[in-house]
């Protein structure tokens, strides 16, 4: 399968061009969102959205209107009915050094990539991770935006090459555990799901604020906690999540401590929820 783009759409101009000055490029200045594709709908949409416009606050510049981005993210999908749509925005050109322009013209790109083929298993059994060594930093101005700066998932998805590796797990710079490289990570324990703190690291994924509300509504408490990796080797189980793979659970865990996972009950109970379940 080719990982590259089927379609590209800058500030609404198809195959448009970004700018070298940039300041996307030039500094990370900016926030992403990652939407599937789902029976040609844009799945989770409301949620992408808030989150881009918290993202904006945060950062400090104007958020599009959401009528515009939906107009641009139908036109860039072009009647596909199932795959993966990404988009970045930028605060926009900027003149050499960090002080921003004011005001700010973000510049709005858009991704339409084919749908992943993971392998079924993934889903039915549960996958393979290791535990990264790369560490997250701790820093509250950033913690649970998806701003552009990856650079630490980038080292840490570039420690393996094995293809049965799934995921690497990533714990932050005072050790706590906090999440995947490209997903939230949660635990079980009896009926009681457990997932990191985000308040001073890693990214707010929207699949697991549903996962959180799916969970309540079929009666299980969710505990959102800082979490030293010994809860992980503790858990009954264990799965990761995002809002294009749905819910994979952990059959497996590398590193120095080795641990195997069986996908309990309420891990597919959770994970064949109407909210959570990705057709």
């Amino acid at each position: 399968m080719s990982a590259d783009p089927l379609a590209i759409l800058v500030d609404g101009l198809p195959d448009g061009c970004v700018n070298a000055s940039d300041r996307g490029l030039h500094y990370g200045d900016g926030l992403f969102e990652t939407l599937a594709i789902v029976n040609g709908t844009l799945s989770y949409w409301d949620r992408h959205y808030t989150r881009l416009a918290l993202g904006c606050e945060r950062l400090g510049f104007p958020r599009p209107e959401e009528s515009l981005l939906l107009k641009e993210a139908h036109g860039c999908r072009n009647g596909v009915q199932r795959g993966v749509l990404k988009l970045i925005l930028t605060r926009g050109i900027g003149t050499r050094g960090y002080r921003a322009a004011i005001p700010a013209m973000p510049t709005r790109i858009w991704a339409l990539y084919a749908w992943p083929q993971y392998p079924q298993h993934y889903w039915q059994c549960g996958i393979t991770v290791r535990l990264c060594t790369t560490r997250l930093a701790r820093n509250r101005s950033l913690a649970g935006v998806k701003h552009l700066n990856r650079l630490e998932q980038v080292l840490a998805r570039s420690e393996w090459d094995d293809p049965a590796i799934a995921e690497g797990l990533m714990l932050d710079t005072a050790g706590f555990l906090t999440e995947g490289t490209m997903s939230n990570v949660f635990l079980v324990r009896g009926r009681e799901l457990f997932t990191p703190d985000l308040s001073v690291a890693g990214v707010c994924g929207i699949m697991r604020g549903v996962i959180i509300e799916a969970a309540k509504r079929l009666g299980v408490e969710t505990r959102v906690k800082a979490m030293r990796l010994n809860e992980l080797w503790c858990a009954d189980h264990a799965f990761v999540c995002n809002s294009v793979i749905g819910i994979w659970p952990i059959a497996e865990v590398i590193a120095r401590r080795k641990r195997l996972f069986e996908a309990g009950h309420l891990v597919r109970e959770i994970a064949l929820s109407r909210e959570t379940h990705i057709d």
